[in-house]
Parts: structure tokens; sequence; C-alpha cells
């Protein structure tokens, strides 16, 4: 059902626009826009889950996978059975700044779990111009974005150059994605063992 919202289970250009929302709000708790960064088996979703959980805040998990395959099928059906019965759920692939515009408001909490998938989605599809367009989108809506948006995105530029050009288009897109949304994100983690450290914004 891709970008509509499901019920809670069991009824429960590099220049920076500017114009963050404040990191803290005591009325409605932590409010901010941040990245996680990390390898494969890093910790960053669970890191990304226990800060959306700790937020005090209503939490609509943004998932950007798709079930093309049993392996994938598995994985999701893994991230579902951790995740809080009570947070709402969106299933997008592609219109990834379409969804954070519909959903984003003030005393709630979007993750997006994770912009590797989002990004490897858009560099499959049919239409060679929707990479650009969508992270245009992103780019430009994420400031305007109230409330708080955790973004969880592979980091994959610390290894060997991948061979085959597809892949490493994909290491050079994923790349200047993070740099950008870096700018944009009043805080930035990067977690290795599990172990988050702190690269931009207040320690955790």
């Amino acid at each position: 059902m891709v970008g509509r919202v499901k019920p809670a289970r069991h009824g429960k250009g590099l220049t920076d626009p500017g114009g963050l929302h404040p990191p803290y709000n005591e009325s409605r708790g932590i409010e901010m826009h941040e990245l996680i960064l990390g390898g494969a088996r890093s910790g960053k979703s669970r890191l990304a889950e226990r800060l959306a959980a700790e937020s005090g805040l209503a939490v609509t998990y943004v998932a950007t996978a798709q079930a093309l395959d049993g392996e994938m099928a598995a994985r999701i059906a893994h991230h579902r059975q951790r995740r809080p019965a009570g947070w709402a759920l969106v299933e997008e692939p592609l219109a990834l700044a379409r969804v954070l515009r519909e959903q984003a408001g003030e005393g709630r909490c979007l993750l997006v779990d994770c912009l590797t998938l989002w990004l490897t989605n858009l560099l499959l599809a049919d239409d060679p111009a929707r990479l650009a367009q969508e992270r245009e989108a992103l780019l430009e809506c994420l400031p305007e974005l109230p409330g708080r948006i955790i973004l969880v995105g592979n980091e994959t530029g610390l290894g060997v150059v991948p061979l085959g050009e597809l892949s490493r288009r994909y290491v050079d897109e994923a790349g200047w994605l993070h740099q950008a949304l870096a700018e944009r994100c009043a805080r930035v983690l990067f977690c290795v063992a599990g172990l988050p450290m702190t690269l931009k914004g207040d320690p955790l």
C-alpha cells in the first residue's frame, strides 16, 4: 500500500537554506532534523528507533524498502517485529519528499529508514530523471518541515571503489546526498559497532 498511512498495529546544490527548527521546545519535547549514518549492521537503525521512542512524540515510520525477494521480505518482517506497536507506518519507495510534507507536524517524529534503499530504488527507476527530481525535492522541503525528522542512511564511501558503473554511481550519489543532508540537519551521528559518534550538533 504505497504512500498510505497504515494504522498502528494492535490499535495502538549544497547551499544551506537555513531556517532549522530549534532543537528543543519544552512544550513538545525535543524536535530537530538529524541524519544517522553507519555501515551495515552498525546499529544505526536501532539508534534511530531508540531516539524516536525517547522523543515522547507521536512517531511515524517511513519505510522505503520493497519486498522484491524472500531475503528482503525477511528483513522487513524483522524490522516490523521490533518496532513499537503504537507507531504509524508509511511505505513509500520513491516519493519521499511528498510523504514527509504530508506527515510532518509539530509534536510529531518521522523516522525514515532508509535513504540507501530510497536512492537505490530511484537509480533503478524507469525514468532516469526521477532521481534528480526526488533528490532536489527532498533537499528543498527538509528545512521547511516542522517537528522532528530522523533520516537513516548507509555510509558506503569508506571501502574500495566498487566495480561496475551502476555501483560507482550509487556510491557517488550517496556521498553527495549525505553531504547535502548533513548541511541541512541540526545533528549528524555516525554509528560503528553499535556506538554512536556525534559529527555535528549536540552529543547524545
